[in-house]
């Protein structure tokens, strides 16, 4: 059953089909709550977030519109707005990427050159992403991490879909930039 068709059906009377909503994307969206808030106070109330995520979408249910949005387009922008909400509430503003890429520390004595080689570049590409201003930074999540489409990330950001192209582009750029030390490097 397709998303639209659950909520139609909740919206009718059957609420019990809201728990196959939120099966369907509480890890994701608790995964990008967690980068949002990764590195601040709140860092560890991204399931709570998440929590109230699902419960602002609920309770504001018979106001979703598919013909104008997705439900994933829709959830995400509840997510980031009450992320950022909670954000300001304890006035933080550092955020960063770590829980994008999987966890590589694996001891050192049993990996071959490559993939130690393969283990820093990542590491570089996080602390990269990690300085990015939180726009750039929440663009780039969505486009490669959550493959979201531009037109998906300008709702979730209240942008147009050329300043996501621009975030995407700077965000890029300046990942690119600080890693030209590092290739230069290695090459």
């Amino acid at each position: 059953m397709t998303d639209s068709q659950l909520i139609r059906q909740i919206k009718e009377g059957d609420i019990n089909l809201y728990s196959e909503l939120i099966l369907r994307y509480e890890k994701k969206l608790t995964n990008f709550i967690m980068n949002i808030l990764k590195g601040t106070q709140i860092s560890d109330y991204a399931e709570d977030i998440c929590q109230e995520t699902f419960y602002k979408a609920y309770r504001s249910l018979h106001t979703f519109r598919d013909e104008e949005a997705t439900f994933s387009t829709w959830l995400y922008t509840i997510a980031r707005n009450t992320a950022l909400s909670e954000l300001r509430k304890v006035q933080t503003v550092e955020v960063s990427l770590e829980e994008t890429l999987p966890n590589l520390q694996v001891s050192n004595l049993f990996l071959p050159e490559q993939e130690l080689l393969r283990n820093e570049r990542v590491n570089k590409v996080r602390e990269a992403i990690n300085t990015l201003p939180e726009k750039q930074r929440t663009a780039l999540i969505l486009r490669e991490y959550e493959q979201m489409e531009y037109n998906e990330i300008a709702l979730v950001l209240n942008a147009t879909v050329s300043s996501v192209k621009s975030l995407l582009f700077r965000a890029r750029s300046g990942i690119k930039y600080k890693l030209e030390d590092y290739e230069g490097v290695q090459g």
